[in-house]
């Protein structure tokens, strides 16, 4: 039977997304959640119906804790529609994301994962697609320069910078990141809005 404790499910689901980024997916048991949730053994295996299950709902977690928030989302509705806003926008993706460390890199594991099970593949193509749109959708009701193609041309580009920013540190000093951020907005995005 599966127990509904929100608040119980909801760290045993980050206790996941820890264990995902630190270990893998191949780590991902319900002992190792268990474990770094500091709840009793067999706690995970009470709330979810297999692995799976905990898999899918890790990576919508991940989603929800990477949600900017309503006041960043209507921040540019009030800010100049140029692309030095756009810019500095971009930017404050990055590190939010690059913050989430974890998230970011158990989003990771998931969809490697994919890979593998179509299941979860679903659920994530899903939520990819959805995010997609719903980034073109806040973009164009903004009124910052630039269309839909560059809008996903810079998801592409600034999850792999963000990619490099997570695992191998060192490629890019933070000016650098924040230059080619710079740079791909520049290149991506017409100076002023249609």
């Amino acid at each position: 039977m599966v127990r509904r404790n929100d608040q119980r499910r909801a760290a045993l689901v980050d206790a996941a997304i820890e264990v995902l980024a630190a270990q893998g997916a191949r780590g991902l048991t319900f002992r190792a959640v268990d474990t770094e949730a500091a709840v009793p053994p067999g706690t995970a295996s009470n709330y979810f119906a297999n692995r799976d299950d905990l898999l899918t709902q890790a990576g919508a977690r991940v989603y929800e804790r990477l949600h900017p928030g309503e006041a960043a989302l209507a921040r540019p509705r009030t800010a100049p529609r140029d692309r030095d806003t756009y810019v500095r926008l971009m930017r404050e993706l990055v590190d939010r994301v690059a913050s989430f460390r974890t998230g970011y890199l158990a989003l990771l594991e998931l969809r490697l994962e994919a890979t593998r099970r179509p299941e979860l593949r679903a659920v994530l193509t899903e939520r990819v697609r959805e995010d997609v749109a719903a980034n073109v959708a806040h973009h164009e009701a903004s009124g910052l320069p630039g269309d839909a193609t560059a809008v996903k041309l810079l998801i592409l580009a600034l999850n792999w910078l963000i990619v490099e920013q997570l695992t191998l540190p060192d490629v890019f000093t933070e000016e650098e990141r924040d230059r080619l951020v710079a740079a791909a907005v520049e290149r991506l995005v017409p100076d002023e809005a249609p």
